[in-house]
């Protein structure tokens, strides 16, 4: 049971948003906004989505990318944050899961996923 204000605070910020439809599995590039002292600049964050959770304000994905020396790196995102500027789905991955966490322990090929063909 939820305050019928709260609710409607979290209504008016997620139509406020426009976000595109993914799911685990596809590739995203994620506009964050970065401010370093009074500068503001966009940095890109591109990698498969592994996990969707939450509701509402509340709900957040997971992103992983290949960093230098193949290093996996993982970033955790509010879907409705004021620190993203914009998702791009640029792959959609065909999966069997709703969460990709196995991915951590796999390394190259083991780790590609096969591309949803419409």
């Amino acid at each position: 049971m939820r305050n019928k204000y709260i609710e409607a605070y979290e209504q008016a910020q997620v139509s406020e948003k426009s976000i595109p439809e993914f799911r685990a599995g596809d590739t995203l590039r994620v506009a964050v906004k970065i401010t370093e002292g009074d500068k503001q600049r966009i940095q890109n964050f591109e990698g498969v989505c592994i996990s969707k959770r939450g509701t509402g304000t509340g709900a957040t994905f997971n992103v992983r990318k290949i960093g230098a020396n193949s290093i996996g790196v993982e970033r955790i995102f509010p879907l409705y944050s004021d620190s993203i500027d914009g998702i791009t789905v640029l792959r959609k991955g065909r999966v069997r899961r709703a969460k990709l966490f196995y991915l951590r322990d796999r390394r190259g090929k083991a780790a590609k996923i096969r591309e949803l063909r419409k």
